[in-house]
């Protein structure tokens, strides 16, 4: 088999095989074409090429979120790099495995003036698991230790989150040879049971013992067991189980619709737990984080692997470092009962809130951010992955019930806007088997909108894109809406166009400018394999959108 001719190339690809690295993400250049040829000569390897690199690491972390398999990125020196950093960000939070393998310029030409070459090292240092350095030299028999023992402990801890790998590599570039030396030595790690001591269990059963229990879930993917076990720790207690949208954990007796319950409520202090059970990653609500911290009374268990110790509520008072699903499980067998009836007073507003939102639709029917909303939940196909963009659009889809068997997916780790749209073209590309639909609004679609330039468009994936000409959340935001400058400096009030963009990219899409044409057509769009069209621009009326959105909280009460 032809490879590199430069055995440190070798010796990465070796790796990644021996580890189970089987889909490279490359995006075109000079520096790491040893890498490209060495990859793409072996037959092992799936590789993507998509040109813009922060389109790339978004694309990277949607195949790895989907299919939960570890992906490579793989760039030339100098800035592109830094442009991975904010998908980089965003899975380190989520711990989303992703191995970033950068060429660099020879150590010698740092800061000389040399073309596309900068600080590369450890350039990802607070948001990397791990990072090492391999240089283009002679592979000594100390050197081939050093590097395959290293090598080997930095992909151990991709399994915790994004890590990475800089390699310095001399010209010339372009060489190749036969492939003869294996470079294919594996440490292995073996961690121990992921259990709780007896005594543990004991001191944490008798603090839930008899208490109002809550447990929120924050973003995390589908887990079948730990909904199970979480059901059963929920029906031996009366615990109220609040699971957001991007937890995905549903169930009869689960509330997943945070904001709207808590809307309901006029006496918060009927409804305050004692004890939290707090699970996942990012909670969405921002009412649910004011409702529990403003609690001086409450205690806060923290249940998480990683090495991050959270306080979002501000009452931390234990940190578990144990999977959700073991903890649940070992709790299976405890019975406690509030002597408040608190899942009852939790649940009834729920359905209250549940039935009322069906009844106000009419009332609030028009060409408005909530309207649209409202429909897309009544057209969604069962057993579809939703990708959502964030601010306002991740906010709005909380509003309304779980459509069954859907995932529910957005970029919480750092909430940012800039790759919403790859993450989902990724995903989109990683399970072709499964249906897709991508949410957003139009200042993240703009943003991010070279993600239509990536080969091999997924034809499972379409695509909303809910124009409001600017920043719509910041309409909503008590402070930032009543500001001057909230149009130009927060909103960014723009009236560029999306679909000609989409077309540019020779791509469907449909413009939707009135209600009576949504309602029309929205069904037939969201039915898969029915139609063509890939895109649809709802264009909304901006100025009402946020009296609309008042509108409804006041009237589902």
């Amino acid at each position: 088999m032809l490879t590199s001719d430069k055995e440190v190339v070798q010796l990465v690809v070796d790796q990644c095989k021996l580890h189970d690295v089987k889909t490279i993400v490359f995006s075109p250049g000079s520096r790491n074409s040893p890498f490209a040829i060495a990859f793409d000569e072996d037959d092992y390897f799936n590789t993507f090429v998509i040109h813009d690199e922060r389109s790339a690491a978004f694309f990277a972390l949607g195949m790895s979120q989907e299919n939960k398999e570890l992906v490579a990125l793989c760039c030339t020196s100098g800035s592109a790099l830094l442009n991975y950093y904010p998908a980089i960000s965003e899975a380190y939070y989520r711990s989303i495995p992703l191995l970033v393998i950068s060429a660099d310029r020879p150590s010698s030409w740092i800061d000389q003036g040399d073309g596309q070459t900068i600080r590369q090292k450890q350039v990802f240092q607070q948001h990397a698991r791990a990072f090492f350095q391999l240089d283009d030299i002679q592979l000594t028999e100390d050197t081939l230790w050093y590097y395959l023992r290293e090598t080997s402990i930095l992909f151990n801890q991709l399994k915790k989150g994004p890590v990475h790998l800089n390699v310095s590599l001399n010209e010339p570039l372009y060489n190749l040879i036969e492939k003869k030396r294996d470079f294919s030595k594996k440490i292995s790690f073996i961690t121990s049971s992921n259990s709780l001591h007896l005594n543990d269990i004991q001191l944490l059963k008798s603090l839930l013992l008899g208490k109002k229990i809550m447990v929120i879930c924050g973003q995390m993917n589908a887990n079948h067991s730990l909904q199970k076990f979480l059901e059963l720790f929920a029906n031996n207690t009366g615990a109220i189980v609040l699971a957001e949208h991007t937890s995905n954990l549903t169930n009869i007796s689960f509330i997943s619709c945070v904001d709207r319950v808590l809307n309901m409520m006029e006496d918060y202090s009927v409804y305050q737990p004692e004890v939290v059970i707090h699970i996942g990653g990012a909670i969405v609500s921002k009412r649910i984080k004011t409702f529990l911290r403003r609690n001086n009374a409450l205690e806060v268990l923290r249940i998480d692997e990683t090495e991050l110790i959270e306080d979002t509520f501000k009452h931390l008072t234990t940190h578990l470092s144990i999977s959700p699903e073991s903890f649940f499980e070992q709790f299976k067998d405890f019975t406690s009962e509030s002597r408040s009836n608190f899942f009852g007073k939790w649940k009834q507003k729920d359905l209250t809130a549940q039935d009322n939102c069906h009844s106000v639709s009419a009332e609030l029917k028009g060409l408005n951010d909530w309207y649209c909303f409202y429909l897309i939940h009544q057209y969604f196909q069962e057993n579809t992955v939703i990708h959502m963009g964030n601010s306002s659009v991740v906010r709005y889809m909380q509003l309304f019930d779980v459509v069954k068997g859907c995932n529910y997916y957005g970029n919480r780790g750092t909430s940012g806007i800039d790759g919403s749209f790859s993450t989902a073209v990724g995903a989109a590309v990683a399970s072709p088997e499964k249906n897709h639909l991508f949410v957003c609004g139009d200042v993240s679609f703009l943003y991010d909108h070279n993600a239509l330039w990536i080969e091999k468009f997924p034809n499972n994936l379409k695509v909303i894109i809910i124009h409001n000409s600017g920043g719509g959340i910041f309409k909503i935001i008590e402070g930032a809406k009543d500001s001057t400058k909230s149009s130009t400096y927060f909103e960014a009030k723009h009236s560029q166009e999306v679909t000609p963009i989409i077309k540019a990219f020779h791509k469907r899409a449909q413009q939707v400018c009135s209600a009576e044409y949504l309602e029309l057509h929205l069904q037939a769009f969201l039915t898969f394999g029915n139609d063509d069209i890939q895109f649809l621009e709802i264009k909304t009326e901006a100025e009402s959108n946020p009296h609309v959105l008042t509108n409804f909280f006041n009237k589902i009460k």
